[in-house]
Order: C-alpha cells, then sequence, then structure tokens
C-alpha cells in the first residue's frame, strides 16, 4: 500500500508537526482543526518551520512551497474521509481519542488506517472502539516532529501485518528510524522517561536540589543534551501528569505515581515551555 492521501486530527505541536513531514515526503495531507483559525494558526506554523529548514539548507523554498500546497485544513472530521492513513494528535486523554476513533472508522474508507500519535494510552483499547481493529496502530513521534528522527511504531492486540508494514513503510519514507513496541502502558520511550522526570521532580520536591543542579547533573553526567525538569516543560507538564496516570493505572505500581510537585504546578496552571512557567519560567 502506497499512501498517498494522509489526514491529521490535532493542529498543535504535534499534529502540526506530523502534517509538515507528511507534506514534505509527497503526500496530500488534510489538517483538522476544531475551527478555522486555529488551522490558520498551524499552517502559519508549519511556514515557519520549514523557513527555518531553508535557512539551515535541509530543504529548498521549491520544496517548501510545494508542501505547503500540499496542506489543506478542515474543521470537521469529514476531511479524512478519502485519507488512506488518518493520524490523531490529540490532547492524551483516553475518552476525546476513543471518540475521535470511532467518528473517523464511520467516515472513513474501508480500507484506511486508523492511527495514534499517542504517547501511553493503549491501541488496543483505541482499536476496539472500531469496527476496524486489525487497521489501528500506534504512530508515536518525538517533539519537534520535523527534526527528532524517532516514531515508534505500536502494534495493537488485533494489528494487522500488513497494517504495521504500510506504516513502517511510511516511517522510513519520511526519513523516520521506526522502533516497535508491544501495546503496554508508556511503549518503551515513557515506560523509561517518565519514571526519571518524576524522579527528578521528587528529588526538587524534597529539596536535594535546585533545578538547575539536577538537571545539569543530567547533562554532564549522564550526556543528555537536556535536563529531566527542562525536557518535562518541554512535553508539557500536563501531559507528564497524564501518562504517569496511564502507567500507575496500567501496572498498579507506586513507583508511577505522580510527583505531588508535578501536580501542583498542573493545577497553578504552569504546564511548561507553552504557557511560559513550569519548573522554569520562559517569559
Amino acid at each position: 500500500m502506497s499512501i498517498q492521501k494522509t489526514a491529521v486530527v490535532g493542529g498543535g505541536t504535534m499534529g502540526s508537526g506530523i502534517a509538515h513531514v507528511f507534506a514534505l515526503a509527497g503526500c496530500e495531507v488534510v489538517l483538522i482543526e476544531s475551527n478555522a483559525a486555529l488551522g490558520e494558526k498551524a499552517l502559519a506554523g508549519i511556514g515557519k518551520n520549514m523557513d527555518r529548514q531553508v535557512a539551515k539548507g535541509v530543504i529548498s523554498a521549491d520544496d517548501k512551497a510545494k508542501a505547503l500546497a500540499r496542506i489543506k485544513t478542515a474543521v470537521t472530521a469529514d476531511g479524512a474521509r478519502d485519507a488512506e492513513l488518518v493520524v490523531e494528535a490529540v490532547p492524551e486523554r483516553l475518552e476525546i481519542k476513543k471518540e475521535i476513533f470511532v467518528n473517523l472508522d464511520a467516515l472513513c474508507r474501508p480500507d484506511a488506517i486508523l492511527a495514534s500519535n499517542t504517547s501511553s494510552i493503549p491501541i488496543t483499547v483505541l482499536g476496539a472502539a472500531t469496527r476496524r481493529p486489525g487497521q489501528v496502530i500506534g504512530m508515536h513521534f518525538m517533539n519537534p516532529v520535523p527534526v527528532m528522527k524517532l516514531v515508534e511504531i505500536i502494534r495493537g492486540n488485533a494489528t494487522t501485518d500488513a497494517t504495521y508494514k504500510a506504516v513502517h513503510e511510511m516511517t522510513l519514507r519520511l526519513g523516520k528510524t521506526p522502533a516497535t513496541s508491544k501495546d503496554f502502558p508508556g511503549f518503551i520511550a515513557n515506560r523509561i522517561l517518565m519514571p526519571m522526570i518524576n524522579e527528578a521532580a521528587f528529588s526538587l520536591m524534597e529539596g536535594l536540589s535546585t533545578k538547575e543542579d539536577i538537571d545539569t547533573v543530567m547533562k554532564l553526567g549522564m550526556n543528555h543534551p537536556m535536563g529531566p525538569l527542562q525536557l518535562a516543560d518541554f512535553i508539557g507538564l500536563d501531559t507528564c501528569v497524564s501518562i504517569l496516570e496511564v502507567l500507575h493505572d496500567g501496572f498498579g505500581d507506586p513507583k508511577y505515581r505522580p510527583c505531588p510537585l508535578l501536580r501542583q504546578l498542573v493545577q497553578a496552571g504552569r504546564l511548561g515551555k507553552k504557557t511560559g512557567r513550569g519548573f522554569y519560567d520562559y517569559d
């Protein structure tokens, strides 16, 4: 299956990044947002990110123009009706995602693959909400999507070999490196990453050290490009809490309980870089 028509549900940071790389790979893309203004904002952001690639010589100005011409916006899931591959990229809330998959299943062509960019929610559960569980799969991109090379591919309990092969081939076509995971909470990336971020938050809450020194130890001592607290700010502290809750519920292990400091910052509206404040200030 050579995928040419794609759709992305959600035009936030991840969704717009996914639309960006699909368009550069030669696919037609319908980017679905809840209203026209958000769709235009997402398109403008994609244009700015492509400008950076042009300035760095990664793509040409002609590449940018052709890619942008391949992206259309829509305000309802009807925009995905003709897509061969649809990627859902909305916040990490199971009920929101399930509703989207139910709607896509009813609207999309029978052979369409429905993928989720979820970083923790079980693909099997999303597939079970549809009449095509064999064509439901996880396609977890990393942020920022145009830069990061990894795509975590998650096979649900019913995902077919044909679905997996099509998504694996598409991942390579995007210039990404696929890594395959079974469908357990957190998959590979967040099952390993989130406990580190959580432990860093506990270390800060308990007064072990400053946020700067905690991040410095991991950057210089472990050769990480970014410390765990700064990384949490970039991911979004609300997203970190949601993923930890999925891990905690899925495994029933107290080691995954979200740090109270993380919850407190989320309750205060300090979600990280996207709100201007998290562990650090970005204003």
